[in-house]
């Protein structure tokens, strides 16, 4: 019953919430779907616990190279020789997914209620909260490719409501519709990927599809043909399922919907990023880790997208303005190091990034959500600083994330926050995947993790340090943002589109826009029911990592006996990982020195220089404030085609051919011809008579003409 209670109490909650909300009112809702999320929260880590720490699954059954707990909940499909049953999967993997999504999604309930307090449809909010989360819940414990994909639609679904919540706000229906779409792009391949899983494994189930992928190992893998072509079959299928990967976890190429996604309420943002929907992606790679073994190549691709995500969304944080939209770029860049991790062999350590990383994110972004709550819902770094004395607990929690993102800990040693652990096993990781390829990643990713600091440390020093700014001060003089710095940056304005507004209907009337300096002067510290989670999630920042780093990536006996089979662990490199040279194992720590000295000496120190490297450097600049012009290119390559085909089949097809021409013109035609044969109906007998003797005329002269009447 714990399992089942794990899954479905947020379902209860998001039914309750969604479809009583009116009746029982927005606080009772509040404290139901919270109250259920956080015993879901606590009977996952009953679940996690005994298998963290050696005990193993509760009522696991084991075959010597896997334990899982299987709970039916209900007989699902029978076709032919199918027969699906709705079963929720419970193994090392789920147990840690479980953790990492009821954990996060009940702080981020309880924060809710502060946050969203005065906004007049928060019972709708906390109903799409809770069913995000059971979507999300759903996906992890699938058995079976099915299952899987409906909890990936779920998340979608919900996604799409929570980040398009303010529906009067265009900008944020915008986004919410661009989410929505560029997945689908993604869950395409995902679903191609799944058809073909089923066509050359024949099962839909995971068990008997693995063990089918791995008979190939002995009878050869299977080939597609197409023309003259053959490729590998697992090649494609896991070229297509890792597409669907990309949409979810928004890697290069199918990242656009990420930052725009900052269009939600601060606390979707942190349930988005931290625990659901972009982590759904790294899971379902390490889940389906048995099927991506069989291909090398697929493998390659992964690794090859991973590192260009980490590095490309790093250096567009450089230079972003928004607070929100920093740590989205950030969320964005630790994807592509899990996914280097997943490409190279490392599933453990990939997790691991994922499970450390759930706490610090979610931290930074609640962290985020209580300075715009103190400033009145401005979220533009230019117009805060000085921010530590008016807020200094949520400086202090916006610190401990900033330590764990950036990576602080001292290698060789048991000191350090949790990034330090997760993501410098990673970059050993590339490096002991070797040749051009390993040194392609690990490069990359050494260098994104010198542009996470630099950007982190960016957003500390814009934020908290300094003196405080308003968006009524002079802008003339040396400012800690390049905007200013050259005439074409000027015309960039402060983007007021994604301003946090949680209390949509009844908001402040003072928005940091009357008197001067009035933002900063009626700052102050959120209320306790948002800065306890930040309490529990700074805990988990800091300890996770020293506290797990052996089960999942120090000793290979460790992650084979926790891991129970539930991911394929690569004895090969893993060993080879920890075997690096010294200068390795120092890279990420020397980085993130780097970036930490040169975001202070830019931004304290000497803040004039960014503003001169911004009109020096004009077009790199805009390069990366315009996000490498993806959006333009899209729009250019795919809206504006597909515009022009909607109109043209809208004016020429629809309104030309069927209305005007078939439906209209025949309709037209037919009162023509009904018009005319109204006429010859008078009403008068003589004309009828008339009629009636030409008639019979007629058909006297065909007969006699036909020879009948002779």
């Amino acid at each position: 019953m714990i399992i089942q209670a794990i899954v479905f109490l947020p379902l209860v909650g998001a039914l309750i919430a969604g479809l009583l909300g009116r009746s029982i009112g927005h606080r009772p809702s509040e404290f139901i779907t919270t109250g259920l999320l956080i015993i879901a929260a606590v009977l996952s880590w009953v679940v996690f616990i005994p298998v963290a720490f050696g005990g193993g699954l509760v009522g696991a059954e084991t075959d010597g190279h896997t334990a899982v707990l299987k709970v039916e909940v209900m007989r699902w499909i029978q076709v032919g020789e199918m027969d699906l049953r709705w079963i929720l999967r419970v193994d090392t993997l789920t147990a840690i997914m479980l953790v990492v999504v009821n954990t996060v999604s009940a702080l981020v309930h309880l924060y809710s209620i502060g946050y969203m307090n005065e906004d007049p449809h928060r019972s709708r909010f906390f109903a799409y909260l809770s069913l995000f989360t059971f979507a999300m819940l759903m996906l992890v414990t699938a058995d079976n490719f099915l299952q899987m994909f409906f909890g990936w639609e779920g998340v979608g679904l919900a996604s799409y409501l929570l980040i398009g919540f303010w529906y009067t706000r265009p900008s944020a229906n915008a986004a919410a519709m661009k989410a929505f779409v560029v997945n689908r792009v993604g869950d395409f391949g995902f679903l191609l990927g799944i058809f073909g899983a089923f066509f050359v494994l024949g099962h839909i189930d995971f068990d008997s599809a693995f063990q089918a992928a791995e008979g190939f190992a002995q009878t050869g893998l299977p080939v597609f043909r197409f023309l003259a072509w053959e490729v590998d079959a697992m090649t494609v299928i896991c070229l297509l399922l890792f597409m669907g990967a990309m949409g979810k976890s928004a890697q290069f190429l199918l990242h656009t919907w990420l930052p725009d996604a900052m269009e939600g309420p601060t606390p979707v943002s942190a349930l988005i990023h931290a625990a659901t929907m972009v982590t759904a992606g790294v899971f379902m790679v390490a889940r389906l880790s048995p099927l991506f073994e069989t291909s090398p190549v697929a493998l390659t691709v992964v690794i090859i997208i991973g590192a260009i995500t980490a590095f490309f969304a790093a250096t567009i944080g450089l230079v972003q303005n928004d607070i929100k939209r920093v740590i989205a770029y950030s969320t964005c860049s630790q994807l592509g190091y899990m996914f280097v991790a997943l490409g190279a062999g490392a599933y453990s350590a990939g997790v691991f990034h994922l499970f450390t990383h759930a706490f610090f994110k979610a931290l930074l972004f609640l962290g985020a959500g209580s300075v715009i709550h103190a400033m009145h819902h401005e979220q533009d770094m230019r117009n805060m600083g000085g921010l530590r004395k008016k807020i200094p607990i949520t400086y202090a929690m916006m610190l401990i994330g900033t330590l764990a993102l950036t990576g602080v800990g001292i290698p060789g040693t048991s000191l350090g926050f949790a990034g330090f652990f997760s993501k410098d096993s990673i970059i050993e990781a590339a490096y002991a995947v070797g040749g051009n390829l390993g040194m392609f990643a690990f490069w990359l990713l050494v260098v994104a993790a010198v542009l996470t600091s630099f950007y982190s440390w960016r957003l500390v020093h814009l934020t908290f340090h300094g003196s405080p700014r308003d968006a009524h001060h002079d802008h003339s003089g040396p400012h800690p943002s390049a905007a200013h710095a050259a005439p074409e940056t000027h015309q960039e304005p402060i983007d007021d589109s994604n301003a946090d507004h949680a209390h949509a209907a009844h908001a402040h009337d003072d928005h940091g826009h009357g008197h001067h300096g009035s933002a900063y002067d009626n700052a102050h510290e959120s209320p306790n029911v948002m800065l306890v989670p930040l309490y529990v999630l700074a805990a988990g920042a800091v300890l996770a990592g020293a506290v797990f780093y052996g089960m999942f990536f120090h000793d290979v006996e460790h992650i084979e006996h926790f891991f129970a089979g539930s991911i394929v662990v690569d004895h090969e490199i893993i060993e080879a990982a920890h075997h690096v040279p010294l200068w390795v194992k120092w890279s990420a720590t020397i980085a993130m020195i780097i970036g930490f000295v040169t975001a202070w000496y830019m931004y304290i120190r000497r803040p004039d220089v960014p503003g001169r490297l911004a009109a020096a450097n004009q077009g790199l600049y805009k390069f990366l404030l315009n996000k490498w012009y993806f959006d333009e290119l899209y729009n250019t390559i795919f809206v504006k085609p597909a515009l022009w085909v909607g109109r043209a089949f809208w004016h020429g097809f629809d309104d030309a051919l069927v209305d005007k021409t078939l439906t209209e013109g025949l309709g037209r035609r037919v009162q023509n011809v009904t018009s005319w044969v109204v006429k010859l109906q008078s009403g008068y007998l003589y004309h009828y008579a008339f009629a009636m003797l030409i008639g019979i005329a007629a058909l006297l002269t065909w007969a006699i003409s036909a020879g009948g009447l002779i």
